[in-house]
């Protein structure tokens, strides 16, 4: 079984600094996301933001991945590479997916926008993904469990009509992307393992219109619904505190900002 860490207060102050440059990109990204420009451009967007803020990309290299983003649009659920021949087209929906590297203490969040003006049914997918996270947070602190969190999101998504992917998980993280424990968006309540106070997870809601199922092309990274319809990704990293938790990846105007900042 491997190890599940705490952070030390001098990782929490890393990790916190760690996720300010990754709110900044968040923020950065509404303007710059818009129809006509490639996913690559905002890999390159990513990457300069995180260079010229002191930090590293952490996907860029992990594992071989040659990015500093994922790219998820439409029907791709995780892990798209960029491109610049996969150009954005109004009422498209496109998640991206970064890791920020600060001293060696990594944070790891998503965000899935809208370009340009896109479908009551694709809005509603985006919203229900991020309200997924939040009620996985309700009454979550140390002592909780990951089933607790499983369960939250499972219940919310499918009693809305939507399908939770099983295949891929949240996870701990810290001086690594990811660490133990897995975090996956079903199960029970009360299973699996239980949150330590000062242990910084992610939690990431992975949701489709259409089917749970998915399929992985052959460069060994894209995921996409095996149906083709759409799929949403919402992720923040989270630090599980006594009595709640803190997010450390959270832009400060963000509707729910009062309450988790």
């Amino acid at each position: 079984m491997r190890e599940i860490k705490t952070l030390t207060n001098h990782q929490i102050e890393l990790m916190r600094h760690s996720g300010e440059v990754m709110k900044g990109i968040f923020v950065g990204l509404r303007d710059f996301i818009k129809a006509g420009i490639s996913t690559k451009d905002i890999d390159t967007f990513v990457y300069d933001f995180i260079i010229s803020h002191g930090c590293k990309p952490s996907c860029l290299g992990y594992m071989g991945y040659p990015a500093s983003a994922c790219l998820e649009v439409n029907d791709v659920v995780v892990h798209g590479i960029p491109n610049e021949n996969v150009i954005l087209q109004n009422g498209d929906i496109v998640g991206v997916d970064i890791c920020v590297n600060y001293k060696g203490i990594h944070t790891d969040a998503c965000r899935t926008y809208a370009v340009g003006e896109i479908s009551p049914e694709a809005q509603a997918l985006v919203d229900t993904t991020k309200e997924s996270f939040f009620v996985a947070l309700k009454n979550l602190k140390a002592g909780s469990t990951t089933g607790d969190i499983g369960e939250a999101v499972q219940k919310f998504v499918e009693a809305r009509g939507y399908s939770i992917v099983r295949e891929l998980q949240g996870h701990g993280i810290g001086t690594t992307i990811h660490e133990e424990p897995g975090i996956p968006n079903f199960g029970k309540a009360g299973t699996g393992t239980k949150l330590r106070e000062n242990m910084a997870i992610c939690i990431e809601p992975m949701v489709n219109m259409g089917s749970r199922h998915v399929v992985f092309e052959k460069d060994g990274w894209t995921c996409r619904t095996r149906d083709g319809k759409w799929s949403a990704h919402y992720e923040n990293t989270i630090l599980v505190k006594k009595d709640g938790v803190e997010i450390l990846t959270l832009e400060e105007d963000d509707e729910y900002a009062k309450l988790y900042l």
